[in-house]
């Protein structure tokens, strides 16, 4: 996670402990801590880009898949205050980051801020919630992280962002739709997502590409190499229950199927 210059030490720890939480999918607890470092300082960004995050994992916990998302948004009792704030805070931070912007044209951690808090906003909207809007904030997103990928291509944050834009437009949406927004690579996002996993980051920033490595290697139905993610993911996070459940139920499957995943693996990769 990029932090703010200037941060005091009792706040890195803060968001420290708040990062630990999201990581463990106790999201309930990472909003919660993520709340009180913005209400102690409101233009911590670092802090409401997770609080952002956090937020949206509950929204998608809370609301499931169910087939008609606007009756199960309206039926959902805690849904609608974690809406209010999630917009709060996301519209907050954009607007924060827009500003620095006009002052700073072209300061990495303000685009990449601004292109992930717009990336929730869209992923709530496509996802979750099941509504075709927030164009407008993915061009934003889009635009932002191609800006800092070409200042710094070693950006493991904005690889792994804009390789879910990658994925997502190629994987969920039909032909035109692809050819709109600007097109998309299953493939290239594979690629990019594997190179973020191996380069050399914080701790934090490092268990974010292992966390979307093993959920493309999930959705991508690459058992063995997800199994593998999930395992060292686990001895980091003991806490986080998705995690065990999954390795509960697919470990011993990866392991009798290990002989024909491992080249399905490979070949998705290249």
């Amino acid at each position: 996670m990029i932090v703010g210059a200037g941060i005091s030490a009792s706040s890195h720890g803060r968001l420290s402990d708040a990062q630990r939480s999201f990581f463990n999918a106790q999201y309930e607890t990472a909003a919660a801590l993520t709340l009180a470092l913005r209400l102690a300082d409101p233009e911590d960004l670092a802090a409401i880009e997770l609080r952002s995050s956090a937020l949206l994992f509950q929204l998608k916990a809370a609301l499931g898949d169910p087939p008609d998302k606007e009756k199960a948004f309206k039926q959902c009792v805690e849904c609608a205050d974690l809406m209010t704030a999630f917009l709060s805070d996301t519209r907050r931070g954009q607007a924060l980051a827009r500003t620095r912007l006009q002052e700073l044209p072209g300061d990495e951690s303000m685009l990449f801020f601004l292109g992930k808090l717009d990336l929730n906003y869209v992923w709530l909207q496509l996802g979750p919630l099941g509504r075709k809007t927030g164009w407008d904030e993915y061009w934003e997103a889009r635009r932002s992280l191609d800006a800092v990928l070409a200042k710094n291509p070693a950006h493991v944050r904005a690889r792994v962002a804009r390789a879910w834009i990658d994925y997502i437009v190629d994987t969920k949406m039909p032909w035109g739709t692809k050819w709109v927004l600007g097109g998309g690579s299953r493939k290239r996002a594979l690629v990019s997502m594997q190179a973020a996993a191996t380069t050399e980051a914080d701790f934090f920033t490092h268990a974010e590409a292992n966390f979307a490595l093993w959920d493309l290697h999930v959705r991508e139905r690459n058992l063995a190499a997800a199994v593998a993610v999930a395992r060292a993911l686990a001895r980091d996070f003991p806490e986080n229950r998705e995690l065990l459940k999954f390795l509960e139920k697919y470990a011993p499957v990866a392991r009798a199927s290990e002989d024909v995943v491992a080249p399905i693996q490979h070949v998705a990769l290249v």
